[in-house]
């Protein structure tokens, strides 16, 4: 069997619960479900962002890291696949999925595969995906999958299992197709090896030296 695959979620829920929260659960479970049937193991970490609200605020003023942001942010650069998610709030992702982003470090997510995904109200916001997520996302050099995943209020209720009136597929059939093309793209790939930077340190009479 394959090493396990680490699958880090996303979420950029504001309240609890949340639809934000309930779309990234249905994403990382077929997500999950498409690794399983190739064989794959997968390691999932869910990242509520909203936790970790101050924190990150902090080290945007500070530039340092609490030991808690710090593990979430190594366990997002250590991932073999990322599932984000935000809600949309004035046609664009929220100022805390932005700043979890700002934080990490330029280049950290560079290949990696993602899927990106987020709720509003209405279906009118759906191309905030488009505009604003897949640019950030591609900005930072991630691989983001063809399919992105919206969901709105609608789309969680009575009419779920049925297409929307413009022939848009129903939600669920959305979120199997975004996590077939998430995993496979995982599954392609050997796990990631992340260089730990204090596996080979300096010795300090070499620092003094100047022979770095």
């Amino acid at each position: 069997m394959s090493a396990p695959r680490r699958l880090v979620v996303v979420s950029a829920g504001m309240s609890q619960p949340s639809s934000t929260r309930l779309l990234a659960d249905r994403l990382t479970e077929a997500t999950v479900a498409a690794l399983t049937s190739r064989s794959v193991p997968v390691e999932v970490t869910v990242v509520e962002l909203r936790e970790h609200a101050h924190d990150l605020t902090n080290m945007l003023l500070t530039g340092f890291a609490t030991p808690e942001l710090q593990r979430v942010l190594d366990a997002t650069v250590a991932a073999d696949g990322i599932v984000a998610v935000t809600p949309v709030y004035s046609g664009s992702y929220t100022g805390l999925f932005k700043t979890f982003f700002d934080v990490i470090d330029d280049g950290a997510l560079a290949g990696v595969p993602t899927l990106i995904a987020a709720t509003a109200g209405t279906p009118r916001h759906s191309l905030a995906l488009e505009h604003a997520v897949r640019p950030l996302l591609s900005y930072l050099r991630a691989v983001t999958v063809p399919t992105a995943v919206f969901g709105a209020t609608e789309d969680f209720g009575a009419t779920a299992g049925r297409a929307a009136s413009d022939g848009t597929p129903p939600l669920a059939a959305r979120v199997d197709r975004a996590a077939e093309e998430l995993a496979g793209l995982v599954a392609a790939r050997e796990p990631r090896q992340v260089a730990d930077p204090f596996a080979d340190p300096t010795p300090f009479d070499q620092l003094l030296r100047g022979d770095t």
